[in-house]
């Protein structure tokens, strides 16, 4: 080998010797930065463990809780997720139809324990090489924890069908009643239906997106628009409807134990047949058609079932009447007549003036006495108050509820003041509810200058006794008015009306149950004007 060979040999084997060296120092250099960092990131790690507070860069629903405590941060986002849910929301269509919403509505909450919890755990595991990652990237990256929103979804369900039924301009499906002896059937109109899970969506899209920080420097209340879609109604489905008002007359009747009442059905059916009640819909833009119907009468009502049904006699309460006044007795029985046998079942409400129906000469009444305008006059069915007046006195005893009440105008012969009630057809009525737990059957009787009424039924498992006491709290003094009388020899008195004072009067109802007191309440508080003497003078 030449001597240049051997120099470049021997060069080459030094560059190679230097690269292996600089290598090494590499090697060496890295490993002791990587084990530097180790000690240091795990050091750090270590000591977030030991940490009471959040991680830096951490941030719930975009608000930041970096170093804060469990506390801090949940008091923070308490206050940021108010901002968040009290803003309000409108619900529009159109120009016209808007509503108001609010989260509340909806029960809307956070569960902004559980989040905080997440956000604190961040780098507190138990695998220190995890951790410090976690820490590094959420330290120069960040890291927002989303927090899902909680609400009552048959609330929720709630408006949005309130909705689909109020906006404007709803499509009409077709519908039918029953007047007489004729089915009804209107068609249907073409309309619009609100897009229900779209809606319901858009609003919980609203809630979820929702930033407080914005809502702060801009707190517009937030606007949604209801979507809607173009409806046609349903076809008129005639074998349907036939079905659900077909029905054969059924008699009332009732089971002894456990007690139930079943009340009559008369029998409804087609009086055409068909075929002949689709050809009366053959027309498609009529908006109505009738079909003649045939009904059939139950044989046995439920006023027909007799007392043995209603075997416990609740209250009874009596009146008397001149039984020599033909004209006003007449109206009394006309009256209890109408009312007797009625039964009411748990929850019905009574009308007088929808039983007993218009006083009128074709029903039968005449003219007697009654109050009009201060004075004692003669009067269609005059008298029938003292009915409104005695029931309403077997419905106090019986404990029912009275819905609706007005005492007379100055006070009555036949009954105490504060335990009268008036009626006027069209203007004044007397109502009250069945409230037991079972039927009630009314009976009224009027006979021999007594006029009678009767509450059965069923025995409750607490029966009250049930006193009425008025208490008059003022007496309010008449006085005479006389009247010059061209017929009478001058200073000549006659009196024409004889004068009474008028009262101001509390009634209480009392319940006792083994003698005892359980309640005293106010039942009416009722004024009754003075009535006037009215005395003839001879001029």
């Amino acid at each position: 080998m030449s001597s240049k060979e051997e120099n470049t040999e021997k060069k080459e084997d030094k560059n190679s010797k230097k690269i292996k060296n600089r290598r090494l120092w590499v090697i060496i250099i890295i490993s002791a930065i990587l084990i530097i960092g180790l000690i240091f990131s795990t050091a750090f790690a270590l000591l977030n463990i030991g940490r009471t507070t959040i991680a830096k860069g951490v941030s719930i629903k975009g608000v930041d809780v970096s170093n804060l405590t469990i506390e801090e941060a949940t008091n923070k986002m308490n206050e940021a997720m108010n901002i968040e849910l009290c803003l309000g929301m409108d619900l529009i269509y159109g120009d016209s139809y808007k509503v108001d919403f609010d989260a509340n509505q909806i029960q809307y909450s956070y569960d902004i324990a559980n989040a905080v919890k997440q956000a604190y755990n961040i780098g507190k595991s138990d695998n220190i090489i995890m951790n410090n990652y976690s820490l590094l990237t959420t330290a120069f990256l960040g890291k927002n924890i989303e927090i899902e929103g909680t609400y009552n979804e048959e609330s929720l369900n709630g408006i949005v069908d309130d909705i689909s039924s109020k906006i404007p301009g709803l499509v009409e499906q077709a519908s039918y009643y029953i007047e007489n002896d004729e089915l009804i059937i209107n068609n249907g109109k073409t309309g619009i239906a609100v897009k229900k899970e779209e809606l319901k969506k858009d609003i919980l899209e609203n809630l979820k997106s929702r930033n407080a920080i914005e809502i702060m420097q801009n707190s517009t209340e937030q606007v949604i628009q209801i979507q809607v879609e173009n409806v046609q109604p349903e076809p008129i489905n005639l074998d349907k409807i036939y079905e659900e008002i077909h029905t054969e007359p059924k008699d009332a009747y009732y089971i002894a134990q456990p007690f139930q009442l079943f009340p009559e059905e008369d029998g409804i059916d087609f009086a055409i047949s068909m075929e002949e009640a689709k050809a009366k819909l053959a027309d498609p833009n009529a908006q109505e058609y009738s079909i003649p119907l045939k009904l059939t009468p139950a044989t046995k009502t439920i006023a027909d079932i007799g007392t043995e049904a209603f075997p416990y006699l609740i209250s009874s309460y009596t009146t008397k009447y001149d039984a020599s006044n033909t004209n006003r007795s007449g109206n009394l029985k006309i009256a209890a007549n109408k009312i007797n046998g009625k039964v009411l079942m748990p929850g019905e409400e009574f009308s007088f003036n929808e039983v007993v129906g218009k006083r009128t000469i074709e029903e039968g009444y005449t003219n007697a006495k009654m109050y009009e305008n201060g004075q004692v006059i003669d009067g269609l069915a005059g008298g029938i108050c003292q009915i409104s007046s005695t029931l309403y006195n077997a419905v106090l005893l019986a404990n029912l509820e009275i819905t609706e009440r007005r005492n007379h105008s100055y006070t009555s012969t036949y009954v105490p003041a504060g335990r009268d009630a008036t009626v006027v057809y069209g203007r004044q009525d007397f109502k009250f509810k069945n409230s037991r737990t079972y039927p009630i059957k009314m009976e009224a009787n009027v006979a021999n200058g007594i006029a009678e009424f009767k509450i059965h039924g069923i025995k409750e498992e607490v029966e009250y006794e049930i006193k009425i006491i008025p208490v008059t709290t003022q007496t309010i003094p008449y006085q005479t008015e006389y009247v010059p009388d061209p017929t009478l020899v001058p200073g000549q008195q006659v009196v024409k009306q004889a004068g009474h004072s008028g009262y101001k009067v509390t009634t209480y109802i009392e319940k006792r149950l083994a003698g005892a007191v359980v309640s005293k309440e106010v039942l009416s508080n009722d004024t009754y004007n003075a009535m006037k003497t009215i005395v003839n003078v001879g001029q």
